[in-house]
């Protein structure tokens, strides 16, 4: 037979489970065995998802303006953590995004990288590519609470407080970066037209209307990604000037960032 004192233990029971619930903000970075795909058309469709996002330029030619794949930013396909890893993203959409000052799906923010990043056209929302893309997200995110960010979402820091230095910029960019994306910031390609490593300027590139076209957010993908496999290894300051310089080369115009932050929070690196 329930009592006050039942409910009350009862109540603050569920009082204590949800506040436990409620403290946690970030779930630990663990992409899903390969083994646990399942087979059938969902196993097929997780597959295809994963090989548009890494095979993007090849596969999707009418959507995409440019010589990229996702996967030249979301590295390893997207299983890479301060890589903008796709890892926990299922769970977070939809999301307020200040840059179109709404609510964002996660369809919509597929397609604002095939627009800007890609410098191409969006997805159709209902497309088997569309379908497929989601199927291997959703696959990523398996066991991460909903409503819950991973551990290394995003870029990682950077001390945004520290100001830009162009010329060391290009300083750097000729010691530690040319090798492999080229004096002319043009990649190198591969035989079957992808690249091994890719553009970081020019008409092949993203447009000045991506998120990686900002100094701060390049420069946090670099410092914590870049030289590839010497991760780390740039202090923040070359990060930052080294970004400085890549971003503000010539490359593809986006004409509708001019609608970006509708709001009036345009951040103080956005391209103009």
């Amino acid at each position: 037979m329930f009592n006050k004192y039942s409910v009350f233990v009862g109540t603050a029971a569920v009082f204590i489970l949800f506040s436990a619930q409620a403290q946690v903000t970030t779930a630990d970075f663990k992409p899903p065995e390969e083994s646990s795909i399942p087979s059938g058309p969902k196993g097929i469709a997780i597959q295809e998802g994963r090989k548009l996002l890494t095979e993007t330029h090849q596969r999707l030619p009418k959507n995409v303006g440019n010589g990229l794949t996702c996967a030249n930013c979301h590295l390893t396909a997207g299983t890479t953590p301060n890589a903008s890893p796709w890892v926990g993203i299922w769970g977070v959409f939809p999301e307020y995004r200040s840059r179109s000052g709404k609510i964002n799906s996660l369809q919509e923010r597929i397609n604002d990288c095939f627009e800007r990043s890609m410098n191409g056209k969006a997805l159709v929302y209902n497309s088997v590519e569309m379908n497929n893309i989601l199927a291997y997200m959703q696959w990523l995110s398996t066991d991460v609470p909903t409503g819950v960010s991973v551990k290394g979402r995003g870029f990682g820091p950077i001390d945004r407080k520290l100001t830009a230095n162009v010329n060391h910029g290009k300083e750097v960019y000729a010691s530690t970066c040319a090798s492999c994306h080229g004096a002319d910031g043009q990649g190198i390609k591969n035989p079957d037209g992808g690249y091994t490593f890719p553009p970081l300027w020019g008409k092949y590139s993203f447009n000045d209307g991506a998120g990686m076209a900002r100094t701060m957010t390049a420069a946090a993908f670099v410092k914590h990604n870049m030289p590839l496999g010497k991760s780390v290894s740039l202090t923040d300051q070359e990060a930052i000037d080294v970004a400085e310089y890549f971003t503000h080369q010539a490359r593809p115009v986006y004409a509708g960032k001019a609608k970006d932050w509708p709001k009036g929070d345009r951040p103080a690196d956005a391209r103009n």
